[in-house]
Parts: C-alpha cells; sequence; structure tokens
C-alpha cells in the first residue's frame, strides 16, 4: 500500500496520536505525517504511507494555509485557548478594520519570529515544551520565516468590547507558529492575546476537499477500497519538473544509477522527478555537485 492519504484532523490528537492510529487501521508500519499540527488544531494533515515516506520532508517543507482567530484582551502560557491566562488588560480602545488591516499587512512578507515555549523545538538537546513544563524559560533561536498572505475574515467594520476576536486566513512558510502570529498581532495592538482557534485548511497540493475522517478511513478499509483513496506520490510532488524515461533507462533508474545530463537544461535547476512510461515516479534526481556533465538521485521512490 503506497500513497498519501490525506487526514481531515480532529481535535483532540496530537499527529503523532494520528499516526498511530493509521498505522493500526491500515495494518502497516510505514507511516508517517508531514508536520505537527497541535492537538486543538484540526484539519488538512497529509500522511504518508508505504514508499510515500520516502518524501515525507517535501511535503512537511510545503506551503500551508490555515484559517484561525484572534483574541484580543488576554495572553496565554501556550498562546493559545488551552494555555492559563498570563497576563489581562482591559480594553479601552475601538479598532477600525482599516487599523487590523494594516497590521496583518505589516506582517506579510518576510518577518523573524521567536518559537514559544510550548513547541517542539529543541534547545541542547531538549525540546522546548519540556522546559517549559519545568518552569524554565530559555533563549530561543530568532527564525526567518516567509508569510505569503494574510487576510482579514470579517466584515465589520469596527471592533470593540472587552475581549476583541476575529478570523484571519493566512498562508506561510514551513515553521511559522500561527499561534505566535496571533500573539504579534496583540502586541502591535497594543494588547496580550492569543490564537483562540485554528484549522489548517491546505498543505502543499491538498486542500480540506481532499480529507478522508477517521470514520471514512474505517469504512474504507473495510470495504477494501483504501488504496483508491490515496493520493499518488506524482500528486504529491506536483511542484517539481517530470523528464519521462524509457525501460531501459528505468531500471538504472531504480537501481539509484548516476547519469548523463538531459537535453532539458531547464531540469537542471533544481530538483526533479524521473517517471515511467505509465507516468509512475522512480526517482528524484538533481545535477552533480562536482561532475556538472551528470545528475545522481537524490532519493530514489522506485518499489524495492
Amino acid at each position: 500500500m503506497d500513497g498519501v492519504l490525506v487526514l481531515n484532523k480532529p481535535a483532540g490528537m496530537t499527529s503523532h496520536d494520528c499516526v498511530f492510529k493509521v498505522r493500526k487501521l491500515l495494518k502497516t508500519k510505514k507511516v508517517g505525517h508531514t508536520g505537527t499540527l497541535d492537538p486543538d488544531v484540526t484539519g488538512v494533515l497529509p500522511i504518508c504511507i508505504g514508499r510515500a515516506t520516502k518524501i515525507v520532508e517535501y511535503l512537511t517543507g510545503a506551503t500551508k494555509t490555515y484559517e484561525g482567530e484572534v483574541t484580543i484582551g488576554f495572553s496565554t502560557t501556550t498562546e493559545d485557548s488551552s494555555g492559563d491566562v498570563v497576563e489581562r488588560k482591559e480594553i479601552n480602545a475601538t479598532f477600525t478594520r482599516a487599523q487590523i488591516e494594516e497590521v496583518l499587512k505589516s506582517l506579510t512578507g518576510t518577518i523573524e519570529q521567536v518559537p514559544p515555549m510550548y513547541s517542539a523545538v529543541k534547545i541542547n538537546g531538549k525540546k522546548l515544551y519540556e522546559y517549559a513544563r519545568q518552569g524554565i524559560e530559555i533563549e530561543r533561536p530568532v527564525r526567518t520565516i516567509q508569510i505569503y498572505q494574510f487576510e482579514l475574515l470579517d466584515d465589520r467594520d469596527v471592533f470593540t468590547g472587552e475581549n476583541i476576536s476575529f478570523r484571519f486566513r493566512v498562508t506561510c512558510s514551513k515553521g511559522t507558529y500561527v499561534r505566535t502570529l496571533a500573539v504579534m498581532i496583540g502586541e502591535k495592538l497594543g494588547y496580550p492575546s492569543h490564537m483562540s482557534y485554528l484549522k489548517r485548511t491546505g498543505s502543499g497540493q491538498f486542500s480540506l476537499e481532499d480529507c478522508l475522517t477517521f470514520e471514512q478511513i474505517e469504512l474504507a478499509v473495510k470495504e477494501g477500497t483504501i488504496q483508491s483513496l490515496l493520493h499518488p506520490i506524482e500528486r504529491a510532488l506536483f511542484h517539481l519538473p517530470k523528464f519521462k524515461i524509457n525501460d531501459t533507462l528505468a531500471e538504472k533508474v531504480r537501481n539509484g544509477a548516476v547519469l548523463p545530463c538531459p537535453e532539458d537544461e531547464s531540469l537542471l535547476e533544481g530538483q526533479f522527478l524521473m517517471v515511467d512510461s505509465a507516468g509512475k515516479c522512480m526517482a528524484i534526481y538533481a545535477q552533480h555537485p562536482t561532475k556538472k556533465h551528470l545528475i545522481k538521485p537524490v532519493k530514489v521512490l522506485a518499489i524495492d
């Protein structure tokens, strides 16, 4: 069984919990998720099955889209609604739509972000949340991330109240902490804040329309149709150019051979897929780092 299963992750489960459950349902150990979602977060979680586990890093690095809600007025230890309240501040201001949109605009593009203490980032071989649970706060490295689009999903012109909440949609790069974005929004408005809701609506090529619930997966396994619901590796790697090869060359690719460069020099600008006559992905290749007239495999994906 090979391919990408796109799970509509339910609230209350970690990404590891989801992988464990999929392993049991599909009766296979070759299962890997493509980017951690916090337990409270729902939505698109691509899970690689079988030989698709070889491309986990490519899906982990894909652009992600989220729809969430920020609440202004108090902050929490975890930067989301599951944490303890750290600070409260009475809101004595009224915010206009233009003010909030200007804040979102200021957080669009290349920005820097400090990972939250309650995260899986490792410092000195220990995860940050392990320090946090011991009440230890340590210095964290600043990350540079990309925010491609940051949109207000609220039609109000004026925002006022004891606690102000509004929805947003953000498309961002790997490594972005959306709950930290919610905190940054509050800081720019002059108030403590936290992320009160979050759903991932897109991950690379996959969206909510591609998702299956655990109930649907269980039914498909029972009916013997689960393989037909898995997305092929070729779709997951849609962003890489393809080079079609004949059966003779396919055998060499299967064995991880170093080969002469193809005539199409545009392929040499980065990594590209070697696909057989049936359109199945055999391997990911790139130009040899020192022997520029050759290409070498980055990852062989053909069945062993």
